[in-house]
């Protein structure tokens, strides 16, 4: 289903991750937003990750699909259903031309605008965030998993991020993709840790970059956190908090 949303297009879409994950930019490319949901629990590793990485006996018996995505970073939980009995995971890219305002050829400082967003839209709920500008902060355990690293337009609340963005760039345009970990409902505020931290540390193989996992998910825990708010709602204050100038 498409329709309208000031000057960009809303596309819901669904499938397996790996298919949503390869999808092309338009022809011609124009600004889109994609809400993208899995028809199952994924684990999406960064371009350049070894699959050694990953215990693929516990994907197996977890019922986790392994994806690969053309961005970089580390590995990505997706579960839309919040299957895994943790809570949801929100997946939503944005779709912009290289001729648009928005680009910017900076890779640093591309996905301020975009940051910026988020917290508007974050705000309009009641959430206090801020953007992460600068360099892309590593960590040992980044190279495991993307949010256990900090990049720039990346969103934290409390000190916690909860918005993890990473970008597909070609000549034509760019997608930025957005992962944001939901919490269970209640009053809007960040919660103590994402909530798929658990099983993102219980997938990956031991050791795994020479982080073990109970180091990777003492950071986790430290470091993220999941947004308690509706879905629905979230993505409607991301439309409205989007740059409508051409």
């Amino acid at each position: 289903m498409t329709e309208r949303a000031a000057s960009w297009s809303l596309a819901h879409r669904h499938g397996p991750a790996d298919e949503l994950h390869a999808l092309d930019l338009p022809d011609p490319v124009r600004r889109e937003v994609w809400v993208l949901v899995p028809d199952r629990p994924a684990l999406v590793l960064g371009s350049t990750q070894d699959d050694a990485v990953v215990d693929a006996e516990m994907l197996a018996d977890r019922g986790i699909d392994l994806v690969r995505r053309r961005s970089g970073g580390g590995a990505v939980l997706l579960d839309a259903a919040g299957a895994l009995g943790a809570g949801p995971t929100l997946w939503i890219d944005l779709v912009v031309p290289r001729e648009d305002p928005l680009w910017v050829d900076d890779v640093g400082r591309s996905t301020d605008w975009l940051g910026d967003a988020w917290v508007r839209a974050l705000a309009s709920l009641g959430l206090s965030a801020s953007v992460h500008r600068g360099r892309l902060e590593r960590t040992s355990a980044s190279t495991l998993a993307c949010f256990a690293g900090l990049g720039p337009g990346e969103v934290l609340v409390e000190g916690r991020k909860v918005v993890g963005i990473s970008q597909r760039r070609t000549r034509r345009g760019a997608r930025f993709q957005c992962v944001v970990p939901l919490a269970p409902p209640g009053p809007a505020e960040v919660s103590g840790e994402e909530p798929g931290v658990a099983t993102i540390v219980d997938v990956l193989a031991e050791p795994a970059g020479g982080v073990v996992r109970a180091e990777l998910a003492a950071h986790l825990r430290r470091t993220t956190g999941a947004v308690r708010v509706d879905a629905e709602a979230l993505l409607a204050a991301l439309l409205a908090a989007l740059p409508d100038a051409r």
